[in-house]
């Protein structure tokens, strides 16, 4: 007799749904001004469309398209096709052509969608299809995702084959497998060109893994995906292969026929105006005796000896024991080891790992001893002896090394007395400081492990909390009540944390409301936990009174992406210490308040033309990324010293910060080092290419304090570079000195070496297009801050990423956070006012140099160029119609000609620029004062004086620009009547001169009257001139 059984097996199936809710201002396409619109959704290769809306240009849907995903973990990958077309059927001259019009398309990739719950109505402008396109209005999409969980039966199976079943099951339960074969890493770009696809398929990625159905083995073409970065592909699918343009496969080539790497090509300056103070090429070293091309390709390969403890079993009875490693010159300790709990005390674990510099040459011949010693009577416990010409090389692209179990030995005494038994496990290899141990394990070169650790921030995600003051009612004033014909002062008062606004005096019409209508901005950070605080005060007194109070959590408040309208809401407030109602919890009235957390918006806590990032806060609004950005700190050179250790000896305990976006990273900590290598490689995702990477060194002080002990990390220098200015896929190898401004004056702090890499296809589509887009996101253009106001909200926004990155371990200190972030550019500065002065004498330079090259052509003094200028411009006058081209081709010449003077490399801080050289140790000492400023009397009172004198230069200049434009004004307003009378009659007599000569005739009397020789100039100004100089302005009549 058989039986039957019942299996469940479950399956997750993650489903995308495109919720495609209206369009608006649609073009019209059917010839009788107006269209039939449908939309057709493209996803996976999985098609969907809509009903079609009959002539109708503002179309309403509200339907729901469904697609499967079929595999999550490649779902940002994907790209999803919005297309809106004209349905010819619907119209009445459907049948002149075969296709339907098209009325515009949005793409969008899968970093873009989000989980359901988190989604929003968001309005995207349809985007052409070719350039000549005629395409406007925008579609409503809502878009998310969800995972949903189907369970099968399988039922009627015998119970021999019961067996075998859940061994499927057991299966397909199992980790997935893959066996890849390693290629050199490449950044993966999206969308490359059509030349890419030539490329020969990399090596296949054989992947076996868990699917519903009985287990299949998928071939995939794809190159390596570095774990923290990724792009989506280029095509709609994860099969489609992947490339990348020409110019960066010849860039990540290696010779392996030779067996040695291509050297990455440098660049070279050919002058240096800034002497010491500029930045250099230097002479990377990127060669080792191993030919496995690791993602560390910026970088100088450093050796390191690892020595992994991680347990041992079988020992005598001992009390909190440890290890000591000896090799070469290093001698280390290992912390006490822990027991398990139930464990005897022979069985102890430390779990450590251990990075000590290794350069074999010098250490072929020396051996590594490990011994275990017990922490309270420091008796030897065992050991264990390796030659170090025996120990393993790991790659990081191996799998870790597998620790395995030593007997522990002594000398002849000890192993006969019996005072040595048991096992260690361990492992050794010798690796790089791209080994994935490398990060947390103790280095010989930074000991203090908790601070000097090499780390990868994030910042927080920040949000512009708006909030709309309506108007308040019911209010309870105090038993006293005002005059009839005073209004009670009222205003409201908001607090967010750290944020404080208070409102203007509000209106009221003389009944129970009082009206505000006024907008208000802070600033919020995730996780919103925090609570938005509602105060309504009597200030009608001279002491504020609480006529009631509210309290919102951030978390309840409604997030938009656009500029749709948020619908206001009224607010019980409670509390109140006015009359009217008794205690806490009373009603007090009401408050209408408009809230909403906007999405739309980019949170600036950089300055504007220093920013890292301009993506706006909502991640559905992401645009997909265009390139890599490769950063390689290699290290520094000639550090100063900055702290005195015991004995008076200068010491620099040197670490390198570099911030691009919401990423932020720290090097590792090289202690007691004024040449400190680094050598660590990182990259990040770039969005937009005109944006700023920050480099900063500082010295580390926090290791060495107490708990309770706060010591800030002192400042080395900084280096900014723009990645706009880096030539694609090309590596810049430099040095760049560190420019401290201190009170003494300019001071060279050392020079660091970094390589950077902008892997991004030279002239995609996507890139150029960039350039024509605006800068900031929509809302921003929209909803326009005010420069004061998105200064303040600036201010907020550091200090709360401060805040956020002080709390992780090692902490990012809030003095590095504010100099990276140039907390203090905002503040006045005489050094930076005389370097923006001389800025824009720099940028009118060329209009001095188009000026005094007129003179030389109007004076002779080149008379064969004179000449020729009256030849040129006898053609231009004859035929007009060539001016335009011709201004256009000068321009063309003149940028070709400049390429042979174009930078070599990313330029560092120009001190002259920045007027830094010859700078007055007084405006230094004002620069660099805190505010409010904590000099004596006399010292401000001399500064107060020297900025008057300068605000009266400016006076000066201003009033002089209004004199001149008061002037022109004063040509027809008759204020001078004697003036007005002889202008507008020599203007009627030029008007009948043009109406009866030629005007080809008058361009030319009048041009070679303008370029006459001086024989025949008068040295005085001409009468025009004169003339104009004698309007009267309104200058005197000024007070």
């Amino acid at each position: 007799m058989t039986t039957t059984s019942t299996i469940h097996l479950l399956q997750t199936t993650r489903k995308l749904v495109v919720e495609v809710i209206d369009a608006r201002d649609l073009l019209p396409k059917d010839g009788q001004g107006s269209s039939s619109p449908y939309v057709i959704a493209d996803f996976d290769g999985q098609r969907k469309r809509t009903s079609t809306k009959f002539r109708d240009l503002n179309p309403l849907w509200n339907e729901k398209l469904e697609f499967i995903v079929t595999d999550p973990k490649t779902m940002d990958a994907e790209e999803l096709e919005i297309d809106v077309f004209n349905d010819k059927k619907m119209g009445s001259g459907g049948g002149s052509s075969r296709k339907n019009h098209f009325l515009g398309r949005v793409k969008l990739y899968g970093t873009q969608f989000v989980k359901r719950g988190e989604e929003g109505l968001i309005y995207f402008p349809l985007e052409k299809k070719s350039v000549f396109s005629w395409i406007k209005g925008e579609i409503g999409l809502r878009i998310y995702y969800y995972d949903e969980i189907d369970e099968q039966k399988t039922e009627g199976e015998p119970p021999q084959e019961k067996e075998a079943v859940t061994q499927v099951v057991e299966a397909k339960r199992s980790p997935v497998m893959m066996v890849r074969e390693e290629d050199r890493y490449s950044p993966e770009i999206p969308m490359p060109s059509e030349t890419a696809q030539e490329m020969a398929e990399p090596p296949p990625i054989v992947i076996i893994e868990e699917s519903p159905p009985p287990a299949t083995v998928q071939v995939e073409h794809r190159h390596n995906i570095p774990p923290n970065e990724s792009f989506p592909p280029a095509g709609p699918t994860q099969t489609e292969p992947s490339h990348f343009p020409p110019e960066v496969r010849k860039m990540q080539t290696c010779g392996v026929g030779s067996g040695e790497r291509v050297t990455t090509e440098r660049v070279r300056v050919l002058r240096r105006s800034n002497g010491e103070y500029a930045p250099r090429v230097i002479t990377a070293k990127f060669t080792g005796e191993n030919e496995r091309i690791s993602a560390y390709d910026l970088v100088e390969p450093m050796q390191y000896l690892f020595i992994r403890i991680v347990k041992a079993r079988g020992l005598l009875a001992n009390e909190s024991p440890y290890v000591k490693i000896h090799t070469g010159s290093y001698n280390v300790r290992s912390k006490h080891a822990t027991h398990r709990p139930g464990e005897p005390s022979g069985n102890p674990e430390w779990h450590q790992v251990f990075a000590l510099g290794y350069n074999r040459p010098d250490t072929a011949s020396v051996t590594l001893e490990i011994a275990v010693w017990d922490g309270a009577s420091e008796a030897f416990l065992g050991g264990v002896c390796f030659d170090l010409s025996d120990v393993p090389v790991r790659d990081p692209p191996d799998s870790p090394l597998a620790p395995q179990w030593y007997r522990l030995e002594g000398g002849g005494e000890d192993q006969h007395s019996g005072r040595v038994s048991g096992d260690i496990q361990l492992s050794v290899w010798i690796g790089t400081q791209a080994d994935d141990a490398f990060p947390e394990s103790w280095s010989s070169d930074s000991p203090y492990v908790s601070h000097t650790r090499s780390k990868v921030y994030q910042s927080p995600k920040l949000w512009y909390l708006r909030v709309t003051v309506i108007e308040a009612q019911d209010l309870h004033f105090s038993s006293q009540p005002p005059p009839p014909a005073t209004v009670p002062d009222v205003r409201m008062k908001a607090q967010l944390g750290f944020q404080s606004i208070r409102t203007r005096r509000a209106t009221s019409n003389h009944g129970s409301s009082f009206f505000w209508n006024e907008d208000y901005v802070f600033v919020a950070s995730e996780p919103l936990e925090d609570e938005l605080i509602i105060l309504v005060e009597d200030r009608t007194s001279k002491e504020a009174v609480l006529l009631g109070h509210v309290v919102v959590a951030l978390n309840s408040i409604e997030q938009r992406v656009d500029e749709r309208p948020v619908a206001s809401k009224w607010l019980v407030l409670e509390g109140g210490g006015g009359g009217g109602g008794g205690g806490g919890g009373s009603y007090c009235g009401r408050i209408n308040l408009r809230l909403c957390l906007e999405g739309g918006y980019h949170v600036l806590d950089e300055a504007a033309h220093l920013s890292s990032d301009f993506r706006p806060t909502a991640k559905q609004l992401w645009k997909p990324p265009i390139g890599i950005l490769e950063l390689g700190i290699l290290g520094a050179r000639g550090l100063l010293p900055m702290k005195t250790k015991s004995g008076g000896k200068g010491a620099t305990d040197a670490y390198c910060v570099a911030k691009y976006g919401k990423k932020w990273v720290r090097t590792r900590t090289v202690t007691d080092s004024f040449d400190p290598r680094w050598n660590e490689q990182y990259t990040w995702q770039v969005y937009d290419p005109c944006t700023v990477l920050t480099i900063g060194v500082f010295d580390n002080w926090r290791m060495f304090a107490d708990i309770t002990e706060e010591k800030p990390d002192r400042r080395i220098g900084k280096v900014r570079i723009r990645v706009s200015t880096l030539e694609s896929n090309k590596v810049y190898t430099n040095s760049y000195p560190l420019l401290v401004l201190l009170r003494s004056g300019l001071k060279k702090m050392g020079e660091i070496e970094v390589a950077v890499r902008f892997a991004c296809p030279s002239l995609l589509p996507d890139t150029c297009a960039i350039y024509g887009q605006p800068l900031l996101p929509r809302m921003h253009y929209l909803r326009p801050l005010g420069v004061a106001q998105q200064e303040a909200l600036r201010g907020a926004a550091i200090k709360m990423v401060a805040a956020w990155l002080g709390r992780s371990e090692p902490p990012l200190g809030q003095e590095v956070v504010k100099c990276m972030l140039d907390a203090d550019s905002h503040t006045w500065s005489m050094r930076k006012s005389k370097a923006n002065w001389f800025r824009i004498m720099a940028v009118l330079g060329w209009a001095v140099g188009l000026a005094r090259w007129l003179d030389d052509i109007r004076r002779w003094r080149n008379s064969v160029t004179t000449v020729l200028v009256h030849v040129l411009y006898l053609v231009l006058v004859w035929f007009p119609e060539l001016i335009v081209p011709t201004g256009f081709l000068y321009v063309f010449l003149v940028g070709v000609w400049y390429y042979r003077f174009r930078p070599k490399i990313p330029a560092g801080m120009d001190i002259r620029l920045s007027q830094a050289e010859m700078v007055d140790p007084d405006e230094l000492d004002e620069e660099l004062d805190t505010m409010p400023s904590t000099m004596p009397a006399d010292i401000i009172r001399a500064r107060y004086d020297r900025l008057r004198t300068l605000a009266a230069r400016i006076q000066t200049v201003l009033g002089d620009f209004a004199t001149q434009g008061e002037r022109l004004q004063a040509l027809v307003s008759w204020r001078d009547p004697r003036a007005t009378r002889l202008f507008i009659g020599v203007c009627l007599m030029v008007a009948v001169v043009l109406y009866v000569v030629p005007h080809k005739m008058v361009a030319v009397a009048l041009g070679f009257y303008f370029l006459r020789h001086p024989m025949f100039r008068e040295p005085m100004p001409p009468a025009s001139l004169n003339f104009f100089r004698r309007l009267p302005s309104l200058s005197d009549r000024l007070i």
